[in-house]
């Protein structure tokens, strides 16, 4: 019988609070949005039910995450010691908690604008069904890189009421940042995953893996790049994107030899180049205000 801090433990475990680089991973393309829809300028209360709402989402997906991948895990080196694969948590006692979460991130946006709730609908669809991507698509970090994108459009609903097709675009940029960091995620887990027949962009990829990251990146960076522009941003922002641009090319010094311990460095050095695009964007704002 474990004690009620043993079992917060395993739920801490479960959410992957301890590794907190799922939830900035998710933060930094969500705080871009809010910037961007609120011109440099978004609500602090707004601000705040993002950030929260994020930390909750991203603990809700874990859950499903290890859910859908229960049978899996225990098979993979760095998954067996999860508590579903271990069996330290039940099945159910895990779909009660990830529905918990999802709730209590719905409450959060209940005092925003209606088409934040309604955008809510299909951002929870992805976040439970992405796991379930890695049976069939070839490309599951895409699927990844829409869900964790899917706070950008919720951001410009929030503070514009509106979907402009900026939105889109900073949406599609994730997704080649999420295809690029999560098959560097994959490329350590490639020999296992070929074993147990999960399907990766890694696997997908295959020799052209390191190739298929750079050009992502560089994809990423270039549509970001349009949005300054489109945005009006200046140079602070782009010397922003040339940091991200600096890590990126960082990360292949990393990825290029497909060392399993240097492309799992690469892929949590990520959390950089997101911060070093929103620094670039927050700062630009701040020194150079829409009609200023």
């Amino acid at each position: 019988m474990t004690t009620i801090s043993e079992r917060l433990s395993l739920y801490e475990r479960l959410m992957r609070l301890d590794k907190p680089i799922g939830i900035l991973l998710l933060l930094w393309p969500t705080l871009w949005g809010l910037w961007v829809a609120g011109m440099g300028r978004p609500s602090a209360f707004v601000v705040w039910i993002f950030v929260l709402g994020t930390v909750l989402m991203r603990s809700a997906g874990c859950v499903i995450n290890d859910y859908a991948d229960r049978e899996f895990d225990g098979h993979v080196e760095r998954t067996r010691n999860r508590p579903l694969a271990t069996g330290e948590v039940g099945t159910q006692e895990a779909l009660i908690l990830a529905a918990g979460l999802a709730l209590a991130a719905f409450v959060l946006i209940l005092p925003l604008d209606r088409m934040v709730i309604w955008l809510s609908l299909p951002a929870l669809f992805l976040a439970a069904s992405y796991p379930f991507t890695k049976r069939f698509l070839a490309i599951p970090q895409a699927y990844l890189g829409i869900a964790f994108g899917f706070g950008i459009p919720m951001a410009f609903a929030a503070l514009q009421q509106q979907l402009p097709p900026i939105a889109w675009v900073m949406v599609l940029a994730n997704v080649f940042w999420a295809v690029a960091y999560d098959t560097e995620y994959a490329m350590v887990d490639r020999p296992d995953d070929l074993k147990i027949g999960i399907r990766t962009s890694a696997i997908t990829f295959g020799r052209f893996d390191v190739a298929a990251v750079m050009t992502c990146y560089l994809t990423a960076l270039g549509l970001m790049a349009w949005v300054g522009v489109v945005a009006g941003r200046g140079w602070i922002y782009q010397l922003g994107l040339a940091v991200a641009l600096g890590i990126a090319i960082h990360h292949y010094t990393l990825i290029r030899d497909r060392d399993r311990a240097r492309c799992f460095k690469a892929f949590l050095h990520n959390n950089w180049l997101g911060g070093a695009i929103f620094v670039g964007l927050a700062l630009d704002y701040l020194f150079h205000p829409v009609g200023a």
